[in-house]
């Protein structure tokens, strides 16, 4: 009885000692988020608005 829960106990820690296998592990590459650009118009359009004021209050 002795041996066969000796051997018991040895099939056990030898399955777990050698789980697994010898590759590398694999690592998920890095999820990067970039903000989107802004519109190629959005640098123009607040001088065009202050032309605008400007031009309208002259012609008053």
């Amino acid at each position: 009885m002795k041996k066969i829960a000796l051997a018991a106990a040895l099939s056990v820690s030898a399955s777990t000692a050698f789980a697994g296998n010898m590759d590398a592990p694999v690592m998920e590459a890095p999820i990067i988020v970039e903000e989107a650009a802004a519109g190629s118009s959005a640098g123009i359009v607040v001088p065009l608005l202050i032309l605008a004021v400007v031009a309208a209050a002259v012609s008053m």
